[in-house]
């Protein structure tokens, strides 16, 4: 009975957070893209676009251009995936027709630029966090994902929205849209990957030196972070040597540094960026890879 009644709320949670992302996202398109020929990707680019050309809302053509694409994503996702996925959209449509009214909330291009970038990132981001798609290009990232896992989701987004873009320069005819909506979108691709995957930047950094039990020992101590050490030897003298390997947010490598300066200033020490860490403190083996 508990069991079934904490399922229930972990879908109304699902489906509110969706809602409430789809709304972002909808209030974008109707309050800073349409409003300012901005056409930055995706179907709702496409869909500022072709409203220009039929006589149908914004809204009402994002709900359409779906319908084939959402047949795609039960085929390679199944039904449960769909669902909630085409209540996004339906939630996307509606609010885009319904906001659209209040007309535009600025008639700076650069600044709804940025702005509908935050907000794309936003909807698209947590819509997708819920288990959900925004539809669209999402469900076509989403089919490359299964088969180039390895490639990051605001990337793939970013060269399918290029094509989009120029497309909307040709309808606009207007070269300061097109630059404008590439701002959006490097926005976009910047904020989402940041909601999806955190910023999980470390440094490594491989520590040799004669002092390295002293090291160890401060670093597990005053920082604890974990440790490795690692056999080596020397080339020259052939003299064996322990390395000492950690990974530590960025905001604590200089603490490593300074216990590596006042235990051995003739230390040889290598620092590098860690951009994907799985492990305890970080991301998880068998987080999804969205």
């Amino acid at each position: 009975m508990q069991s079934g009644q904490r399922r229930k709320k972990q879908v109304l949670k699902k489906f509110a957070v969706i809602t409430l992302a789809a709304f972002v996202y909808g209030a974008g398109i109707s309050l800073l893209i349409d409003p300012n020929d901005l056409a930055p990707g995706g179907v709702s680019g496409l869909s500022v676009i072709l409203s220009r050309m039929i006589p149908l809302e914004t809204g009402t053509i994002y709900f359409l251009i779906n319908i084939p694409i959402m047949l795609l994503g039960v085929w390679k996702f199944g039904v449960r995936f769909i669902v909630s996925t085409s209540w996004a959209i339906l939630m996307i449509s509606l609010s885009t027709n319904l906001i659209a009214p209040l007309g535009a909330l600025t008639e700076q291009p650069l600044l709804a630029a940025i702005f509908s970038g935050v907000s794309t990132a936003a909807g698209i981001g947590y819509v997708m966090r819920a288990g959900a798609t925004t539809g669209g290009t999402d469900i076509i990232v989403k089919c490359l994902k299964l088969k180039k896992p390895h490639l990051k989701t605001g990337t793939i987004f970013l060269g399918m929205d290029i094509m989009i873009i120029l497309s909307g320069g040709i309808v606009f005819g207007n070269v300061d849209s097109v630059l404008h909506s590439l701002i959006s979108v490097a926005i976009t691709s910047i904020i989402l990957d940041l909601i999806l995957y955190g910023r999980d930047e470390a440094k490594m950094i491989f520590v040799i030196s004669n002092a390295s039990e002293a090291i160890t020992r401060r670093l597990l101590e005053e920082l604890d972070v974990g440790v490795t050490h690692l056999s080596g030897a020397g080339a020259y003298k052939r003299e064996n040597k322990q390395v000492i390997l950690c990974v530590v947010k960025k905001p604590n490598a200089w603490q490593v540094e300074e216990i590596v300066k006042q235990e051995d200033s003739s230390a040889f020490m290598i620092i590098s960026n860690a951009s994907e860490i799985y492990g305890e403190g970080y991301k998880s083996y068998f987080g999804e890879r969205l």
